[in-house]
């Protein structure tokens, strides 16, 4: 389900595949998804090879990729992506660069699959870049607070039941803008608990959540 205020965020289509890689073409042929595909591995074990995606080009080289995986339709974004990290109430977004986007000729000419690093783990950061502001322009305050509160239950509830009702309280989205537009967001990856050390005014924004949480958790303390 889409949510709108102040602009539209929803998530590419994509399927999961757990095993048969020979039918994989004919199983997104199935469901309808639209090339180039991203490939996101299913299980991540900690190895180079484990964070490694993949783009593919055409239907046949589907049946190279290696399941258990993810693959999700390929959305145009200027090649900017936006990772939003989410410290209880507090909300830091910064932006990196991503894979530019791919015409209509480079998919009738280019075939296979071709690996790429995960980009939204980057170090190479764009926020100082001298990028179109029709690409480069954060998502709306509003909007994110919105999309953020309703993700903290929802990861709550599918996630930890022993943190509910207050909900996850520390994650991050890889959200990107589809291009050419202004207010038309993707979701593309969700990470619990990931590293902030990237995240600029890490340590006072950490310190001030801890605080927060510790006076929260004094004052629902019985009286003794």
């Amino acid at each position: 389900m889409a949510i709108v205020i102040a602009g539209k965020v929803g998530v590419p289509r994509q399927m999961v595949i757990t095993k048969d890689q020979l039918s994989i073409p004919d199983e997104v042929t199935k469901a309808g998804l639209k090339l180039p595909l991203v490939a996101k591995p299913l299980v991540v074990d900690g190895t180079s090879k484990s964070h490694e995606l993949f783009l593919a080009y055409d239907q046949l080289s589907l049946s190279e990729l290696e399941p258990p995986l993810v693959l999700q339709e390929f959305v145009n974004h200027g090649g900017v992506l936006f990772k939003i990290y989410i410290v209880g109430d507090a909300i830091k977004v910064v932006r990196r660069f991503s894979l530019p986007n791919v015409s209509k000729q480079e998919l009738a000419k280019v075939s296979g699959v071709v690996p790429f690093p995960r980009v939204s783990s980057a170090a190479a950061s764009a926020d100082e870049a001298d990028l179109d502001p029709g690409i480069a322009e954060l998502p709306p305050l509003p909007l994110l607070e919105r999309l953020g509160k309703e993700l903290r239950q929802r990861l709550a509830s599918s996630f930890f039941n022993l943190i509910k009702p207050s909900g996850l309280r520390l994650f991050n989205i890889d959200m990107i803008r589809e291009h050419g537009t202004r207010d038309i967001f993707y979701v593309i990856d969700i990470n619990y608990f990931p590293g902030f050390g990237k995240m600029p005014d890490y340590e006072q924004i950490f310190t001030d959540f801890l605080l927060s949480f510790v006076q929260s958790k004094c004052k629902k303390r019985p009286a003794t």
